[in-house]
């Protein structure tokens, strides 16, 4: 009967995760890693999907004042392009990824690095939970009113479903989403080329129409209100620069050589996304959209754009694009299983976060991290019941934080080799510098914004995680302190070139008719040496055979390529020959 149910169990677990990887194998890095147009769209698919509201955010904040729009849009794309190429020389500084955490931890202090960790971290569960939400909320926005009621029971099944995508492998969990990214591209492009292109004899028109709206708000404001207006406009637009980070945390996932894979993954996701978000805003003030209530400002693009088209073209095109924006809402989510378990993982070898966060499961992918993420972006839905209006204002603060402390780390770290890079340093300085000061801009303004509105509740339990991450890390340090006592031993049983001093002449051999003692170790350590001396202080030669087992741990650390595991198996050896020469 037990056996029948394992039977059962393995069957199931193999249906719906997949059999187990093996790590041994050397091509499973290449099977399992991504190109950089799959990195794109597993990644990428965060930031063009906050398109379908950063923009209109941004419009609708400028009021009667459309024309400061062209202000907005070249202030956006020039943002998403220079915070882009930040975290490419960030990319190229930490070629095994990390993202912000690892740069505000080695570069400015591991504490700051914690903090930028865990705003990550709620970030990332935020992606998740707005992402399906407003996938839902699109989706059934073209299905009859009666069904509605399942919205909230359906936003639950999409982050289980994602979770067992994710639970398969990362390649696995892209794969199958790319149609549906293409088919959002495509026709998302063709809406911005068509908008330009239809309206191209109406340039001189707009650019007077610019002044003139320029002329009558600064009559109206002062030149202090306008700058305001835009300033206001382009932080409500913030959450257009979600996902960009994304890269940067998710390299450990990328085809080698993994350098240049993220920075033409980071070119793919900048170019996308700056030309998405200036098009849409350029559009909007081409066609006149306003907006209208029910329908999002995109929605009602679309409709203008198809309205001289023949009805059955018009309206299939429409469905088709409205219904690619509500299923990328639903794949934006997989950046936050993407990358908010490689955060946690690198968090969990550090010690912030319990170490089982960094361990992989047998399909080789950080599991307890996914089911956090997916357990938290659960509750999270189900907490605001599903709510968009209440998540986008807990949304797009995190990330700000994360990256101000990178671009910090980035802006000292030039500065400190400025000797050693004399012919560069300026140039890289210059622009983590703009990107420090634009997204230090941002955070102060949303933080301000968006305080009142709800905006708190994301700091409260930021600042709880953080305070959580100090107790853990505490257990850590005092159990290693416990432990390291013992290290004595190493220094006693050693001498100073770090080989044995009791070290045998006699080869190692195993007496079949003596008693076998087998001690498990975990590298050669005072903990290991104490638990030998014990067993001979006890029992005295009553064993005559020592066997030592050590288990090199595989995990989100070392499983980054072949030499890292083939490093890890020379250490393991080298460690049990050291015991053996006792």
């Amino acid at each position: 009967m037990n056996e029948s149910r394992f039977s059962w169990k393995s069957f199931l677990k193999r249906l719906f995760i997949g059999r187990a990887k093996d790590p041994h194998d050397k091509a499973v890095f290449h099977k399992m890693s991504l190109i950089a147009f799959f990195a794109w769209v597993g990644l990428g698919a965060d930031g063009l999907s906050s398109s379908c509201y950063g923009p209109e955010e941004a419009y609708l904040a400028l009021g009667g004042h459309t024309h400061l729009s062209l202000f907005v849009a070249l202030a956006s794309a020039l943002t998403v392009l220079i915070i882009s190429a930040s975290y490419s020389q960030l990319i190229e500084l930490f070629p095994s990824g990390g993202g912000g955490y690892v740069v505000a931890s080695k570069l400015l202090n591991p504490t700051l690095g914690m903090v930028a960790g865990c705003a990550l971290l709620i970030d990332y569960v935020l992606t998740i939970a707005i992402s399906i939400a407003s996938g839902a909320d699109a989706l059934f926005s073209f299905l009859p009113v009666e069904l509605n009621q399942y919205k909230f029971y359906f936003a639950l099944v999409g982050v289980l479903g994602l979770m067992l995508l994710n639970m398969r492998g990362v390649k696995e969990s892209v794969i199958p989403l790319t149609p549906i990214f293409l088919t959002f591209v495509v026709t998302h492009f063709f809406v911005v080329v068509y908008a330009i292109l239809s309206h191209a004899t109406e340039v001189p028109q707009l650019y007077q129409a610019t002044v003139q709206d320029m002329h009558s708000s600064l009559g109206e404001m002062g030149l202090a209100g306008v700058f305001f207006v835009i300033l206001r406009a382009y932080s409500l637009g913030a959450g257009t620069y979600t996902g960009i980070e994304a890269v940067s945390n998710g390299l450990s996932i990328l085809r080698e050589p993994r350098v240049e894979t993220g920075k033409r993954t980071m070119r793919y996701m900048s170019y996308s996304l700056a030309t998405m978000v200036m098009g849409l805003m350029i559009a909007y003030l081409l066609f006149g959209v306003g907006h209208q209530p029910g329908k999002t400002l995109n929605a009602v693009l679309f409709a203008n754009v198809t309205s001289a088209w023949p009805a059955p073209l018009g309206h299939a095109f429409i469905l088709v694009t409205l219904v690619s924006e509500a299923f990328l809402l639903l794949v934006a989510a997989q950046a936050g299983f993407l990358g908010g378990p490689a955060v946690l993982s690198n968090m969990a070898i550090d010690r912030w976060f319990p170490s089982q966060f960094s361990s992989l499961s047998d399909r080789l992918v950080t599991q307890n991290g996914v089911m956090l993420m997916g357990t938290a972006a659960l509750l999270t839905i189900v907490f605001t019941h599903g709510s968009v209006h209440l998540l986008v204002v807990l949304y797009s603060i995190n990330v700000f934080i994360t990256f101000c402390a990178s671009q910090l780390g980035m802006v000292r770290h030039w500065w400190q080799v400025r000797h050693l890079h004399e012919a560069k340093w300026k140039r890289r300085i210059a622009i983590n510098g703009t990107g420090l000061l634009m997204t230090s801009f941002i955070l102060v303004s949303v933080v301000v914004l968006k305080f009142n509105d709800g905006g708190w509740v994301t700091l409260l339990i930021t600042g709880s995680l953080v305070i959580l991450s100090f107790f853990i890390k505490r257990h850590y340090l005092l159990t290693a302190r416990m432990l390291h006592r013992l290290n004595s031993l190493v220094d006693v049983a050693t001498s100073e070139n770090g080989d044995p001093i009791f070290k045998s002449d006699r080869e190692a051999k195993f007496d079949p008719k003596g008693k076998t003692a087998v001690i498990l170790v975990n590298g050669f350590n005072g903990l290991g040496l104490h638990t030998l001396f014990n067993v001979i202080r006890f029992f005295g030669r009553e064993f005559r055979n020592f066997v030592f087992i050590q288990i090199g741990v595989i995990d989100a650390g070392n499983f980054k390529g072949v030499e890292e595991i083939e490093r890890l198996k020379e250490k393991v050896k080298q460690d049990i020959d050291r015991y053996v020469s006792f």
